[in-house]
């Protein structure tokens, strides 16, 4: 975790995502004196503030879970994470908002979840979580810029919520960007239901699969059912200027080359 600064510096980010535990784990050893030093100090010698820093969530996190147990476990694990954050000096941590599992309504689920994040903005001190759009495979929520302000109108710490538009999931849940004319209406639309004060950080990632598949499955820049177009304007437009844009396409030998790619769209 503590290199992770360093190695974005040597691909030329000036932005980056990470992880600040394995993601596919429940546990983790408590971050010692020392890692939070070395992050600290490393974040510093490459030149990163905490608002270029977009970590996320492990995957297990459910915060809509139907089953009290496992919701409990997925809300202390979120606390946890949050408060991993605040140790390093972080400002914000993404997560998906979570899942019915076919066993509550959409609405309950919905407000479960902000009840969850009621409670961990209640456990922690200034960070703020940034919920992030879904493709809407399987009974994951948070595919409609509708049920994103339906969890955000019910965070009690208004100052302490936003939001993340993950380009592919955007396009599998059906907001067709690949057009000049589309690319206009979806954020007019999501200015209209959410507002672009709430808009934190983008996920930039072409989609492998065609639109409104609700399949989350990422793709290189340029190779998959979104092209390049879409990329060129988020990256030429005023409004996304000052928040972090993380790649998370599959391919990450070809990150360096991607940073270029977006770069050179402002030219």
């Amino acid at each position: 975790m503590e290199q992770a600064p360093l190695r974005a510096k040597e691909i030329g980010a000036t932005a980056f995502g990470l992880f600040t535990k394995n993601q596919r784990q429940w546990m983790a050893e408590p971050l010692s004196a020392s890692r939070v030093s070395d992050f600290v100090r490393n974040c510093e010698l490459a030149g990163y503030t905490a608002d270029h820093i977009l970590p996320h969530v492990s995957y297990l996190i459910n915060l809509g879970n139907p089953d009290p147990p496992a919701l409990e476990k997925s809300r202390d694990a979120f606390q946890v994470e949050l408060l991993r954050c605040e140790q390093l000096g972080l400002s914000m941590l993404n997560i998906h908002p979570g899942s019915h599992l076919n066993r509550i309504s959409e609405d309950r689920c919905l407000r479960t979840i902000a009840e969850s994040i009621n409670l961990a903005l209640d456990a922690t001190s200034w960070i703020t979580v940034l919920i992030e759009n879904t493709a809407g495979q399987g009974s994951n929520l948070g595919y409609t810029f509708e049920q994103l302000a339906a969890i955000l109108d019910r965070v009690e710490e208004q100052s302490r919520i936003g939001v993340c538009i993950d380009t592919c999931h955007a396009f599998a849940s059906g907001y067709d960007i690949r057009s000049r004319a589309g690319f206009r209406a979806v954020f007019s639309h999501f200015e209209e239901v959410i507002g672009l004060d709430y808009l934190k950080a983008m996920h930039l990632n072409d989609s492998r699969k065609e639109l409104g598949s609700r399949v989350d499955r990422h793709e290189n820049l340029g190779e998959g059912f979104l092209g390049l177009d879409p990329f060129k304007w988020i990256m030429r437009d005023p409004r996304f200027e000052g928040i972090p844009l993380i790649l998370e396409t599959p391919d990450d030998t070809r990150w360096a080359m991607e940073i270029d790619l977006l770069g050179s769209f402002t030219e």
